[in-house]
């Protein structure tokens, strides 16, 4: 079963983080194999409640781009770099392949042998010399080993043609040569006195027991073959090592995590058919062939708190989209197929997902109900939002008996962990939780920020106006809204790009709105905010 990766938006807050790791736990406990991840640094808020309720954070997700390793390629398909020529011909033909890469002993990717370079051997190659091991050429002649004295064979190939009176008196042979002899006795005994390295017997036959104890004296390898001189001379050369005929020269290869539209792109330029894929240390994983690149395993993803490509992942649309669980407008997210899509009107994505785990009749474990709480009461402002309803109420009441907390106490708790400003640059302050909505032809940008402390953004209201006028240039926005939100107070105070003034103005109904201007009962972007802005924007 393939992992399925479980995410919410890019600027992650403890409601999207907490109901990733919830529902890939609830994933995970019906059979499923999936993995929470955020696509952004968590808050301070998030990480006091991972903390807090001792669960470890998600890992950070860059893309779910198809990669190498998404394509059913040619896994483990290599040869050691000391295999025969026909061991590499008979695996591509075996195979239905025209190249194969070349290892090491320790996986690592050396080169890569086609077709073709055994062909350009086979015509223009040197049919003289022999550089294999004993094993090879066993294995090519189907031989039958007689002694065995070298692991490593390298020499002249000599076919003993003449008979025997003119072989010898005219022949003369030395340590290197690679003897094929016909079975007569009279040469063998001249080879084996002259200690040629290898002597190949041809047609089967029969040598006598004293001359394979000479041949021992002498450390004279000895193949019995079973073919005749012919076949045996043609067979020889394939019995070379592989790497011996290949042509120097950079063989391009590809990592196993390289994005497939990457790998497109450079095979379109070299227009080369086979290509080793490796992985990050350099160890051959196999070959990928252009023209077989047909099946490919999109990374499966659910979506939580988020269906607005703009909020999520990169390459989201190289993914399958399998399920999706939100509480916000429905945004522009498709799909090729239908989906399980859950978006109810509740203050929480763990609300919703509190629900499946009544539904599902799974049991909650104490840090799971943990988390969930604090997802819960992080949006819904510890149940005083607009945006709170009876369900996140219900879930609140009953996560928080499991959790072992006081949703009261443990909610200021939170949001005091939270909402510490100190050593933060102010950009870092407006993007912490920030989101984009396409309007027209444009889009806005709706930072909200959650403080026990006002007065401090107060004092440095004209640098965080100079942050987002910036924003706005900088983005190409057609507005720039920052909400500060007093917990406590319940309500919002509103920064802006002036040039927006007007629209705000309307949409809020404000007679003379400057800024820093303070709303009470202002707490939801989702609810109150962003219907008014839209709306006044059409």
């Amino acid at each position: 079963m393939n992992k399925i990766y479980i995410f919410g938006h890019r600027k992650p807050d403890t409601d999207s983080v907490t109901s990733a790791i919830s529902l890939s736990y609830l994933k995970n406990q019906l059979g499923y194999k999936t993995e929470p991840r955020v696509l952004g640094d968590i808050n301070l808020e998030t990480k006091f409640v991972l903390d807090y309720f001792g669960v470890e954070s998600p890992k950070y997700l860059n893309d779910v781009k198809l990669q190498i390793r998404d394509i059913k390629y040619h896994k483990d398909y290599y040869l050691k770099y000391n295999s025969s020529v026909k061991e590499a011909y008979d695996f591509m033909m075996d195979h239905c392949i025209t190249g194969v890469p070349l290892i090491d002993d320790a996986q690592k990717f050396l080169t890569l042998v086609t077709i073709k370079n055994i062909t350009n051997d086979l015509i223009d190659g040197n049919f003289n010399e022999l550089k294999t091991s004993y094993d090879n050429i066993l294995k090519t002649l189907n031989g039958k080993e007689i002694v065995r004295i070298d692991e490593e064979i390298e020499g002249s190939i000599l076919i003993a043609a003449y008979d025997t009176q003119t072989f010898l008196n005219t022949v003369t042979l030395c340590s290197n040569d690679i003897l094929i002899a016909g079975g007569r006795v009279e040469i063998l005994k001249k080879a084996i006195m002259s200690k040629v390295k290898l002597i190949i017997n041809v047609g089967g036959r029969y040598i006598p027991d004293e001359l394979i104890k000479l041949a021992y004296e002498n450390k004279v390898n000895i193949i019995l073959s079973p073919y005749d001189t012919f076949r045996t001379s043609k067979l020889i050369g394939l019995s070379n090592y592989i790497y011996a005929i290949l042509p120097k020269g950079r063989i391009c290869t590809f990592n196993e995590l390289d994005y497939y539209d990457d790998f497109i792109k450079e095979s379109n330029k070299l227009k080369h058919n086979n290509y080793p894929i490796v992985n990050k240390k350099g160890v051959c994983k196999g070959l990928l062939r252009v023209t077989e690149v047909t099946d490919i395993e999109k990374k499966k993803v659910i979506l939580v708190d988020h269906n607005e490509s703009d909020q999520s992942v990169e390459g989201l649309e190289e993914a399958e989209i399998v399920e999706v669980l939100d509480h916000h407008k429905i945004g522009n997210i498709s799909t090729n197929k239908p989906i399980n899509f859950r978006n109810m009107s509740v203050g929480s994505t763990n609300t919703i997902i509190y629900q499946q785990f009544l539904e599902t009749k799974t049991e909650i474990p104490k840090s799971i109900a943990g988390i969930m709480l604090s997802g819960i009461l992080s949006d819904t402002l510890a149940l005083t939002s607009p945006s709170k309803t009876s369900y996140d109420e219900e879930a609140v009441a009953n996560l928080s008996v499991i959790a072992q907390v006081n949703p009261e106490e443990y909610a200021i708790e939170m949001f005091k962990a939270g909402t510490s400003l100190e050593g933060r640059s102010k950009e870092d302050v407006i993007n912490t939780d920030i989101k984009l909505y396409p309007i027209n032809d444009g889009k806005i940008a709706v930072s909200q920020v959650f403080t026990l402390d006002y007065d401090n953004i107060l004092k440095e209201k004209d640098e965080y106006q100079k942050v987002i006028e910036k924003m706005k240039e900088n983005g190409s926005y057609q507005m720039v809204v920052l909400v500060v939100t007093d917990i406590l107070k319940n309500g919002s105070y509103l920064f802006y790009t002036e040039s927006e003034k007007n629209i705000l103005e309307n949409a809020f109904h404000i007679e003379n709105l400057n800024q820093g201007y303070y709303l009470d009962g202002l707490v939801s972007r989702k609810k109150q905010i962003i219907p008014c802005i839209m709306e006044e924007m059409k």
